[in-house]
């Protein structure tokens, strides 16, 4: 897991103790458009069952305690509880906390067609199960794992690097509602003229740091609040 920050500057209307919006890089946007990506196993395993409003984490709480002779034999609780993640943004780990260190996950390849892999211990080869082959073969050799690619130093700012969701070299505005759109004198000016300010002294900037802790704060404000970066943010501001 990446101990790394950013540094993200806010833009905070005091009279209303409301954050207007943040100035973001790719960095950030990078990270908001991941969480759309996240299974919602993941995200419950990310922000444990007891902050959960609502019955999801205990639908999620009774698959951890069923027995999985009640399952299908091609069928294994963790592709539901611990889901893997198939899209990768520029840095994955950096936001959020890894769920699956690359040495300590196990991968599985048909002695058949060891060209295909799974997560799941015993799951049914689709290859073999393709017209033709009549046999069922499964995933039930362990690949062994050599070792993971350090070419791209950590030292490297994730914007410099090739990857992710959105382009760099473009500061992003973020409004309390997570909404996205290129920041722009135009657009800025459009949404404080939408909010209603028009006493700019009660404007001010504030920079804070943004890492995992953050990260998961923010993920979970996204799901319960449509002030999301006011309820992340400024409690620790004040």
């Amino acid at each position: 897991m990446s101990s790394s920050k950013m540094s993200l500057k806010l833009l905070i209307d005091s009279k209303h103790n409301k954050v207007v919006f943040a100035e973001a890089g790719k960095d950030f946007v990078d990270f908001l458009l991941s969480l759309l990506a996240l299974p919602v196993g993941t995200v419950i395993r990310l922000l444990t069952k007891s902050t959960m409003i609502g019955c999801i984490s205990s639908l999620y709480g009774s698959l951890e305690k069923l027995d999985e002779s009640y399952l299908q034999p091609d069928q294994k609780k963790d592709s539901i509880l611990k889901p893997t993640i198939t899209t990768q943004v520029t840095n994955p780990n950096f936001l959020l906390p890894d769920t699956k260190n690359p040495e300590n996950r196990k991968l599985y390849y048909c002695p058949s067609h060891p060209g295909y892999v799974s997560d799941i211990q015993n799951f049914v080869c689709s290859y073999c199960r393709s017209p033709g082959f009549g046999t069922t073969g499964y995933m039930s050799r362990e690949v062994k794992f050599v070792g993971t690619n350090v070419s791209a130093s950590t030292d490297t700012p994730a914007s410099d690097q090739a990857g992710g969701y959105v382009k760099g070299l473009v500061t992003y505005m973020v409004t309390d509602d997570l909404s996205v759109s290129p920041m722009s004198m135009v657009s800025v000016v459009g949404l404080l003229n939408k909010i209603e300010i028009k006493d700019f002294g009660v404007l001010e900037e504030k920079v804070v740091e943004f890492g995992i802790n953050e990260g998961l704060e923010l993920l979970k404000a996204s799901l319960l609040s449509k002030d999301a970066l006011t309820a992340a943010f400024l409690p620790k501001l004040h």
